[in-house]
């Protein structure tokens, strides 16, 4: 895609509403919708949004992300940054403001969380990507980014299984993942 096309896909995105019920992202150039999510996802976010702390970092759901140099905008399931940094208004918060970006897979989201969101935050040069897994009971925090474009990832990966805490050290906490469901009868797969 040239840098046209892509200037052009953001600026159609930008004025894009999806129908109710439905959200939608720009990966890459590509507009993406999914219907809303499980219940097993909401509660995942919202102890995960619990047990960081609120006085320090501002914690918020479905934000609309801008990665810089990128066509794409994502809107990870919980963003995570020191409170007083964002800006007062507006659609997008800039990737550099950014400290923790948290995915919540669904049987539907595996790949794009797993991999073009995995290179997406990595080249915004988000310092910690988390992603909680409900169809193989883990976490994976991805940390260290490096690279440009698609070549984009994290240096370090560390996969927790549920039950096991998941050390946050970019934050000073202690994840606590023993509440953290499961999504039962859903087919398992081999990422990351």
């Amino acid at each position: 895609m040239t840098a046209v096309d892509e200037r052009g896909m953001a600026e159609f995105f930008a004025g894009f509403e999806p129908p109710d019920g439905i959200k939608a992202e720009l990966l890459r150039g590509e507009v993406v919708m999914m219907s809303s999510p499980d219940l097993v996802h909401n509660r995942i976010v919202a102890e995960v949004q619990d047990q960081i702390p609120h006085r320090r970092w501002e914690r918020l759901q479905t934000q609309d992300v801008d990665i810089i140099d990128e066509a794409s905008e994502p809107v990870p399931d919980l963003v995570v940054l020191e409170r007083g940094v964002s800006p007062e208004s507006g659609r997008l918060l800039p990737c550099r403001l950014i400290t923790l970006v948290v995915e919540v897979v669904s049987k539907t989201s595996v790949d794009r969380d797993y991999g073009v969101k995995r290179s997406i935050y990595a080249a915004g040069k988000v310092p910690a990507y988390l992603i909680v897994d409900p169809v193989m009971a883990q976490c994976v925090l991805l940390t260290e980014p490096h690279g440009v474009g698609d070549a984009a990832d994290y240096q370090v990966q560390r996969i927790t299984k549920f039950g096991d805490p998941v050390p946050l050290d970019l934050l000073d906490v202690e994840l606590d993942t023993s509440g953290f469901g499961t999504l039962p009868g859903v087919r398992p797969h081999r990422r990351p």
